[in-house]
């Protein structure tokens, strides 16, 4: 039997909350690195090439868990920005090695600090304990998330 539509609420269930939210942050992330000269699609190259890394497309594609042309289409635009670099693997000659550039480097600091100054922000109307506590509990559904979708 069909619940009246008056009972749908969509704003009590966390799943629905969640997905409007990370619509809404990935456009205000944007905006906020837009000034650094990255963008949120670009994190986590940046992120796992961080420390100096070098590594394949296909690692990276898998990092991020994305298809391969996207990860290829998306390192064209870095390496066209001056974000990363390529270079021949020395143990695969069919594959290049990739690496951030001193430029991206460079960049990352001022990466994060736009990403606290937002986390700030959207955040301002928590205490110091709902903010600890809402970051342990998305981190909980995230790891959930992950578990179940292998």
């Amino acid at each position: 039997m069909n619940k009246p539509l008056s009972q749908w609420r969509p704003e009590t269930m966390p799943a629905l909350v969640i997905s409007r939210l990370g619509k809404l942050l990935m456009k205000r992330m944007d905006d906020s690195l837009k000034s650094v000269g990255v963008t949120t699609a670009q994190l986590p190259v940046l992120v796992a090439l961080k420390n100096g890394e070098r590594l394949t497309q296909k690692a990276l594609a898998e990092f991020a868990d994305v298809e391969q042309p996207s990860m290829a289409q998306l390192l064209a635009r870095m390496e066209r920005d001056n974000l990363i670099q390529r270079e021949p693997s020395p143990t695969d000659g069919r594959s290049s090695l990739i690496a951030l550039t001193d430029h991206a480097h460079g960049l990352l600091e001022p990466g994060r600090d736009a990403l606290r100054l937002l986390d700030a922000e959207i955040c301002a109307d928590l205490t110091p304990e709902e903010h600890a506590t809402l970051s342990t509990l998305l981190a909980r559904v995230a790891a959930r998330i992950e578990k179940t979708a292998d």
